[in-house]
């Protein structure tokens, strides 16, 4: 989910109405960023507090170090039993499965520590058979279920989903947290402390959404894509964007029926249609929230229960020609971040204009539940925010990563000319440049007030020479600051080992 595409956010189109009415009695943070993509990379950041270049999961499938410790571990060893609704897509650390572990087969696993009650990922096996048992036919391809009624077609369209809008998989996940809410206030569990994240797949391609969702926003409303006039300039800009454009089919991106054509050769008219069902989802995602706030409302939990809200990574939807998620854009990382504490009302209805990363989300969930996060994460409370203060620390700008490596395929390799570990960038953005350096591609510098399409790269302006080398700087400074600290403040003296962290 982009950040933008929410009512809070201001968009001018798209409606969120309870994301807006929670943030109305919470803390949001405009400027909020996922530290990595896709998926795999964002969530180990989120999930361990570590930058990618610590927690070294660079893309989807790249096993998480069993020696970090997480979100849901801490959180257990306080006392709380995780609960997941959804999914997490941490690839288990092979050390620590044998043989024929069918674990060793997917990237979808489950982060240590969290109790599964429905792992939901991309493989929707609960829902479809559920689906099934309320009398809908699943097909022997189960991915035909996501073609709208108006069956197969190479381009995008408002048709309809082939179920009602209480039979999504958003829908079906939020019944099974509200039967397990129900749960939690039973003879069995008085009092008992609980913890849930739950993980909705959409908005997410495959791109259908059921009545009246699909109809819901007009594809001639919005505003115009932010990008080059065609996509062989945008191809022109830099060899990464080249390399994007020149390999995203649309059926790697799970349209139904699109075929092997590129998406930088749908239409205008397509990018609008499928931006408006994009929008549709989340109207639809958005309604599945309301109902989990009015559980908690009705179950009496809404008064003592801290809810982030947040997303691992946005969406490009057409800018720069392309879908999905990738490299250095603002529309892949600048995500939402919504923050509830009920005890904590001075910094409700408030907007939180400094810099966060979703690497602060794991000690900020462990000062507002009481516990002590480990002094080596990299990412900063934001608790202090939703007291009404500024930050604990300077946030004047935020850092993020991208790992392009195709470790299976070695396409990337192949087509640019690297090797495996030169694939990789890091991104320095304040509140007017962004600095993109490439292991071994030409960087980039962009002065987003004057070109917040990110058009215009400045790297070789003689005039920006001297933002180019603060900037580098910085993104120096910063990897020399945060690189692993697990035992970097430890020292083993004649009295015993000194924690300087602890």
């Amino acid at each position: 989910m982009a950040r933008d595409c929410l009512g809070v956010a201001g968009h001018p189109v798209v409606r969120t109405p309870n994301v807006d009415r929670l943030a109305a009695e919470a803390t949001y943070f405009s400027r909020h960023y996922a530290q990595a993509t896709p998926c795999g990379p964002s969530r180990a950041c989120l999930y361990t507090g570590l930058y990618q270049m610590t927690n070294r999961v660079v893309r989807n499938g790249t096993p998480l170090d069993a020696r970090h410790d997480n979100i849901a571990l801490a959180l257990r060893r306080a006392g709380y039993d995780p609960t997941l609704f959804g999914y997490t897509d941490q690839a288990v650390d092979p050390r620590t499965a044998a043989g024929e572990d069918p674990w060793l087969r997917t990237y979808e696993g489950v982060l240590p520590g969290f109790t599964a009650r429905l792992r939901l990922p991309e493989d929707a096996g609960p829902w479809l058979s559920w689906l099934k048992a309320r009398g809908h036919a699943i097909p022997d391809d189960v991915w035909e279920m996501y073609l709208p009624v108006s069956g197969y077609s190479d381009r995008p369209t408002l048709s309809p989903a082939r179920y009602g809008q209480d039979e999504t998989e958003t829908a079906f996940l939020t019944d099974e947290f509200l039967r397990w809410l129900d749960e939690q206030h039973g003879p069995a569990k008085p009092d008992a402390p609980w913890c849930a994240h739950i993980s909705f797949l959409r908005p997410h391609p495959p791109f259908v959404v059921p009545e009246p969702f699909n109809t819901m926003y007009d594809p001639a409303s919005g505003s115009e894509f932010r990008r080059a006039e065609n996509p062989a300039q945008e191809r022109a800009g830099h060899p990464l964007t080249d390399y994007w454009i020149a390999h995203q089919k649309r059926a790697e991106h799970y349209l139904i029926g699109s075929g092997d054509g590129l998406v930088a050769d749908w239409s205008d008219e397509d990018f609008r249609t499928l931006r408006a069902t994009y929008w549709g989802m989340i109207s639809e995602v958005d309604r599945q929230i309301g109902r989990i706030i009015d559980g908690l409302q009705a179950s009496g939990d809404w008064e003592n229960t801290v809810i982030v809200f947040t997303s691992d990574h946005g969406e490009m939807m057409g800018d720069h020609w392309t879908l999905g998620k990738f490299g250095f854009h603002e529309q892949s990382y600048h995500v939402p971040l919504i923050i509830r504490d009920p005890v904590r009302r001075d910094g409700q209805g408030r907007n939180v204009e400094s810099f966060s990363s979703s690497v602060d989300i794991f000690p900020t969930v462990m000062e507002a539940v009481g516990i002590s996060a480990p002094g080596h994460l990299d990412g900063v409370s934001l608790v202090s925010q939703l007291d009404g203060k500024p930050p604990s620390e300077d946030a004047d700008a935020v850092f993020w990563e991208y790992d392009f490596r195709e470790v299976s395929l070695g396409t990337a390799q192949a087509y640019l000319g690297l090797a495996l570990d030169d694939c990789a960038l890091s991104v320095v953005r304040t509140a007017r440049y962004k600095f993109v350096h490439f292991t071994n591609l030409p960087p980039l510098l962009f002065d987003l007030l004057e070109d917040p399409g990110e058009l215009v790269n400045l790297a070789e302006s003689v005039a920006h020479a001297s933002i180019r080398i603060e900037m580098g700087e910085r993104l120096l400074a910063w990897r020399a600051r945060k690189l692993d600290r697990r035992l970097t403040g430890v020292e083993l003296t004649p009295e015993g080992p000194v924690d300087a962290r602890s």
